[in-house]
């Protein structure tokens, strides 16, 4: 990862001074850096040592970071990470802009790998992405989403990358179609899963262990798992008032929200279908080599469902 930083560090470099300030300014407030890790997981697990794993990394995160910067511009969001967002403090204007650049770069970066095969994946799960991230937009306010239309966005705008960032470092492995694949699924049943918990958090959470605003979904309108379930297993008033909220927009009746996805037992059942997809990566990571790589890889996503940020 030192490894990674230091590319990341050096492909920012723009003739343009605010290129880089605002690009910085959220790749170094952190996060986890799943996807680069996952990458890197994956291609020492298949005894992978190509220098492109750094640039490839790099290259997943950009896309990831490109995408955070269009996400909070569009759900007028003030508070990432435990601090403010760029547009908060760059304006819209500039934060679309820079994660435009961002795109472009890694684009630019992809070229590096002079492969053809690697800019299919990253093209195409890129544009997945924002087809998913359309599709979100279409749903906002639509309390008549139901679980599969949920998990559809969800695997098109968040577990498409992790997919991708496993695959990739299947692909820098040379390994055989069979292991590409449960490689793909690994990083597509832990992104779904790691989604599938955020949602969660955002009716169980702490706002400064996760540093985000609790509510932030119902504001913008979102029916994600725990609201789905929640109008499903509760009674005719109680998926009243969660139907209303998601179709207005409101958090005046945050609370009570929260308390009705915990009586309807809708928590306990977004956390089984966490668990599940956590399963499915588990099982996809066994057919892989037995060495400290995979045991990580594993052990990744057997933490996933603890995850409290």
């Amino acid at each position: 990862m030192r490894e990674v930083d230091a590319t990341i560090a050096r492909r920012l470099d723009s003739g343009v001074p605010l290129v880089g300030e605002v690009a910085r300014y959220i790749i170094s407030a952190g996060g986890k850096r799943l996807r680069p890790v996952l990458l890197l997981l994956v291609c020492g697990a298949l005894g992978c040592r190509s220098e492109q794993r750094f640039n490839l990394a790099a290259v997943v995160e950009f896309i990831h970071t490109a995408t955070l910067l269009h996400d909070d511009v569009v759900d007028e969001s003030t508070l990432r990470r435990g601090r403010s967002t760029a547009n908060e403090v760059f304006g819209n204007p500039a934060s679309v802009l820079v994660g435009d650049f961002l795109y472009s770069r890694a684009f630019q970066m992809m070229v590096d790998a002079g492969s053809m095969r690697v800019m299919q994946i990253l093209a195409d799960a890129t544009n997945i992405i924002s087809e998913g991230e359309v599709l979100q937009l279409m749903n906002m306010h639509d309390a008549a989403l139901d679980e599969d239309g949920y998990l559809r966005v969800i695997r098109s705008k968040t577990a498409k990358l992790f997919e991708a960032s496993a695959r990739l470092g299947a692909l820098l492995a040379g390994a055989d179609p069979k292991v590409e694949a449960a490689c793909a699924e690994y990083g597509q049943s832990l992104g779904t899963a790691f989604q599938v918990i955020d949602d969660v958090l955002d009716y169980d959470g702490d706002a400064e262990v996760m540093g985000k605003n609790l509510g932030d979904d119902l504001r913008e309108g979102k029916a994600t798992l725990p609201l789905i379930l929640a109008m499903r297993l509760g009674s005719e008033e109680q998926a009243r008032l969660v139907r209303q909220a998601i179709e207005t927009g409101s958090t005046e009746d945050l609370p009570a929200i929260a308390e009705i996805v915990r009586q309807t037992g809708a928590l306990e059942r977004t956390r089984a279908a966490a668990a599940d997809q956590a399963q499915r990566a588990i099982d996809a990571a066994r057919m892989l080599p037995s060495n400290e790589y995979t045991d990580s890889l594993l052990e990744l996503a057997s933490q996933l469902l603890l995850r409290r940020s």
